[in-house]
């Protein structure tokens, strides 16, 4: 791992679902308690999970095979959401090595913050029941008139944190996440801790693949280190 000239961030911003928190429980019983109504068996977990960071988008195509603009969808969708929002932090929880990873990066002294295209009335209500409170801020998908793959939620997420975007990375498990982080000029990191697996990120142009939460301490560590000595040398 080279990190002679990386230069140290000041600040790290990641993703929510599959990225910070396993989400995929609560979503996956949502669409199930909707196919429940319709009469029909539940769609397999095996199934839903993958698709879980593309939320109604993904759940309601992998269940009932109905893409946005199809008939049916919008009404779908808002049942989904429906039940979604009545039992959003049942079993959703932080992956595992997350505490651990934030824990580290405020003993740096670095701020850390969520960027997600999930909608405020979601959002607000799951950051804090599982363990995302402490949020330097916490962008959702409605925030601002743009959601991700667009730079803007990234650029207020910087602003918000009176960061310059360029010393801030961003941390995803979507390609949507990486192309929101290069347009804002952020260093972009995909997880394959998540939902998407180490084999689709491989073509996504990140900066960066990591496999898990410690990894990506490991090297915040190690490129705050290495400009420390950086600095010591000057």
């Amino acid at each position: 791992m080279t990190t002679d000239h990386l230069p140290a961030p000041r600040a790290i911003l990641f993703d929510l679902d599959g990225t910070l928190a396993d989400t995929a429980p609560d979503l996956a019983a949502a669409i199930n308690r909707l196919r429940a109504r319709d009469g029909l068996a539940p769609t397999p977990y095996d199934i839903l999970r993958p698709t879980a960071s593309a939320g109604a988008r993904g759940m309601i195509g992998a269940s009932y095979g109905i893409a946005p603009g199809e008939s049916g969808y919008e009404a779908l969708k808002d049942a989904f959401l429906s039940n979604y929002e009545a039992a959003l932090a049942v079993e959703s929880r932080l992956f595992d090595g997350i505490p651990f990873l934030l824990d580290g990066l405020t003993s740096l002294g670095l701020a850390w913050g969520v960027v997600t295209n999930k909608a405020a009335r979601f959002t607000d209500k799951l950051v804090g029941p599982i363990g995302l409170g402490a949020a330097g801020c916490v962008i959702s998908g409605d925030t601002m008139p743009h959601p991700k793959p667009h730079p803007a939620p990234l650029l207020e997420a910087a602003r918000r944190l009176d960061l310059a975007p360029e010393t801030c990375w961003y941390v995803g498990d979507d390609l949507r996440d990486i192309q929101a982080g290069r347009a804002a000029g952020m260093r972009t990191i995909a997880c394959a801790w998540g939902y998407c697996g180490p084999l689709e990120p491989q073509h996504w142009k990140a900066d960066h693949l990591l496999d898990t939460p410690l990894a990506l301490l490991e090297l915040v560590q190690a490129v705050v280190k290495a400009e420390q000595e950086r600095q010591m040398a000057a």
